[in-house]
């Protein structure tokens, strides 16, 4: 079954959110344990190259250059994808896939993965979301219930660091929280309108993965208080929001049980016949292009939606043919994933007397109101929304030298501007799948990921609807120049893939 060095108690596949905890719980149990990356190893604070940097220090003040943005069209879309954190980025040229339809797929291939880039925000589900199937009667139902997440919702918040309002909504479960950062004044008055004109919409402030008040748990992850510096997507050298990097990894690492291996591709599962589950992996060395094989007793897929069907499409054998526990041949199929395209801006007159002070590394957010309680719109399930209002500084740029400059230097204050953006869900169907290209191969011998996935008419509908609610939203509450905007980005962009029939169906060969 292989030598000492290459047998484990367990392997992880993928170091991001996902794989960092599956690290951190087998190692605390005493499991020896291998983590597998496909990229560069990433070290907490060490490997932050621009997370301290001014403005001025960037060579193109933080744009991307035309070269670099011409070369790689679909990540250069990504909102974070700027001079400051392009290195964690995939670029399009070092790995292809095959876009059937438009698909821009965000990636970042290092340890940490795309925790070291995401927006922090994290609300819980509740019984509405796992019980959409059964009443509405599309899709599989859910084989578990909110009562059975919850404990380990619970669990995993008080590890991370996770701030928020006890809120008491049934669509959005209270959890562990930290104390909230406030809303601002307008934010505050919008809360108000919504709650006094509606029954069942709610504005909150968006529970997220800051340590606004560290306990001794964070502290001895190395962690402390968010300074809200707004600069997370470079690596935060305070911990200050959740990572592989700043919390999981360095606490398995430190209990002495896990290996680390960066730079390792893997290529497929390994399936002993005689005892019929799996064995092991087969990796490639990205950077040597050596293969080798690892064997453990629990294997663990943490490499994201879309790369995780990849490799377990192409580990074959006789048992599965089709791909690893693969009998029913959805495997790759139902792809579904947020919509964010619809956007909704205006201006707000009042609170002319107040403004900011500071940053704040997250914003109000609307929870689902649409389809709670019953089916009521022509649409299947709903939205939520991001809410923010800002005031920024107005400059008179009309004149010429002292005038201009001692114009540019003034710091009047502009209007307040309120801004909202859907995330909606898509709904699951076989006719959005992933599948393996029959000739083509990137340089590690893996088949380039074919990937169909596209809009449908559900979704069209949710994006009216999300507009025209918030449009009377903003209108009740006095705003005015209400703009709406559909921004038909192609899927992906939104980065929250999700493959839900895969998971439900193939695990149940997995024990």
């Amino acid at each position: 079954m292989g030598n000492n060095t290459n047998t484990f108690d367990a392997i992880v596949i993928g170091s991001g959110i996902s794989g960092g905890w599956a690290a951190k719980e087998l190692c605390e149990k005493g499991l020896k344990t291998l983590v597998l990356e496909r990229g560069r190893n990433v070290v907490h604070n060490k490997d932050y190259p621009t997370t301290n940097m001014m403005p001025w220090e960037f060579e193109h003040r933080g744009q991307i250059p035309v070269d670099i943005a011409d070369k790689n069209p679909v990540v250069s879309r990504c909102y974070a994808f700027r001079e400051d954190a392009m290195h964690f980025f995939v670029k399009d040229t070092e790995h292809p896939y095959i876009q059937q339809k438009p698909f821009d797929w965000i990636r970042g291939y290092q340890v940490g993965g795309k925790s070291l880039l995401w927006a922090r925000q994290t609300q819980r589900w509740s019984d509405f979301d796992f019980e959409g199937p059964a009443r509405d009667g599309f899709a599989v139902d859910w084989p578990i219930r909110y009562k059975d997440i919850a404990p380990w919702y619970s669990y995993v918040e008080k590890f991370a660091g996770i701030s928020g309002n006890k809120d008491g909504l049934d669509m959005l479960p209270d959890g562990e929280f930290l104390p909230p950062i406030e809303l601002n004044d307008v934010e505050k008055y919008f809360q108000n309108v919504v709650a006094k004109n509606y029954n069942g919409r709610h504005v909150i402030y968006g529970r997220c993965a800051h340590l606004t008040e560290p306990q001794k748990t964070h502290y001895d992850q190395g962690r402390v208080q968010c300074q809200n510096r707004t600069l997370c997507q470079r690596g935060c050298p305070f911990g200050g929001y959740f990572s592989s990097n700043s919390s999981t990894i360095p606490w398995a690492l430190k209990t002495g049980n896990m290996t680390l291996r960066p730079y390792s591709v893997v290529q497929e599962i390994i399936y002993d016949d005689k005892k019929n589950k799996a064995a092991g992996v087969r990796i490639i060395d990205a950077q040597t292009k050596v293969v080798t094989e690892y064997f453990a007793n629990i294997i663990f897929v943490n490499a994201a939606a879309l790369n995780t069907n990849l490799l377990l499409l192409n580990s074959k054998s006789n048992r599965f043919p089709n791909g690893f526990g693969n009998d029913n041949d959805v495997l790759g199929k139902y792809v579904a994933f947020h919509n964010y395209r619809a956007h909704i801006n205006a201006k707000c007159n009042d609170f002319t007397n107040v403004t900011t002070e500071g940053r704040r590394p997250t914003t109000a957010y609307i929870p689902r109101f649409r389809n709670v309680y019953k089916q009521e719109t022509d649409f299947l399930r709903g939205y939520a929304a991001g809410f923010g209002a800002y005031r920024g500084i107005q400059h008179d740029t009309s004149g010429f030298g002292t005038e201009l400059k001692d114009a540019l230097a003034s710091k009047d204050l502009g209007s307040w501007y309120v801004g909202s953006h859907m995330m909606g869900e898509t709904i699951p169907k076989e006719s959005n799948y992933v599948s393996l290209d029959a000739n083509k191969k990137d340089e590690w011998e893996m088949p380039l990921l074919n990937i169909n996935v596209e809009y449908d008419d559900n979704d069209e509908k949710m994006v009216k609807d999300f507009q025209e609610q918030m449009t009377e939203m903003y209108t009740k509450a006095g705003f005015t120049d209400i703009h709406v905007d559909d921004s038909k980005h192609a899927p992906g962009l939104d980065i929250h893939e999700w493959v839900v029939c895969v998971w439900v169906k193939t695990l149940k060969h997995l024990y």
